[in-house]
Order: C-alpha cells, then structure tokens, then sequence
C-alpha cells in the first residue's frame, strides 16, 4: 500500500472516484434505492453551509476543503469512472449502492455517533 512505501508513488495523481460514473442526481436516486425512502438532490449554496460548519468548530481548513469539494462535485468534475482505486487497492472498490447499504444506520436520523 502507499503508506508502507510512498517512494514509488510520490508525484503521481490518482482519481478515487471509483468504477461507477455517477452525478448528483443519480446519486440521490441511488441513496434513494437503498434507503428505501426518497432522497432529492437539492443545490445548497455552499457559503453558508460553509459557515454553519465553522459554526461547529470544524478547522477553517477542513471547511475550506469540503467547500472546494463541493464546488467541484456542482460542477460535474468528479462525475468520471477510473480504475485507480481498484489499481492502488488491489481490489475491486464496492459501489455506492452497497456502501450506503453497509451504512445505513449512519444515513438515519436516529444514527448514534
């Protein structure tokens, strides 16, 4: 793995965005399959959820992050298949469907933390 030897891979760029091309609305209709329940893809502005996060005491940096992140999702930008994951991993990486599935106490409003 990259962390036991990050040599080879210093200067590279991997897309871990996985096997499936999905953009935000399709990504609604996938939670929304798995949850059984409807789930709408709704454009938040970002700014202010950006600063109902500082709000909490998230580190500007990591809400700076999540913004751009964000941003870059709107956009389209991370709506692309790539094999990087399954390359670096050795494996091939589950779809959104059954991570939601294997999750889906944390998608409940009654989920505990």
């Amino acid at each position: 793995m990259i962390l036991e030897d990050p040599v080879p891979h210093i200067g590279n760029i991997y897309n871990l965005t996985g096997l499936e091309s999905t953009d935000l609305e399709q990504a609604a209709r996938v939670f929304s399959e798995a949850l059984d329940r409807p789930i709408r893809y709704r454009n938040v502005p970002v700014a202010p959820w950006a600063d109902a996060l500082r709000m909490l005491g998230i580190p500007s940096h990591v809400v700076d992050h999540l913004a751009v992140m964000a941003d870059l999702h709107a956009q389209g930008r991370y709506d692309r298949m790539t094999n990087d994951l399954f390359e670096l991993a050795g494996r091939k990486p589950m779809s959104m469907y059954e991570f939601v599935k294997l999750h889906i106490a944390d998608f409940t409003r009654n989920a505990t933390h």
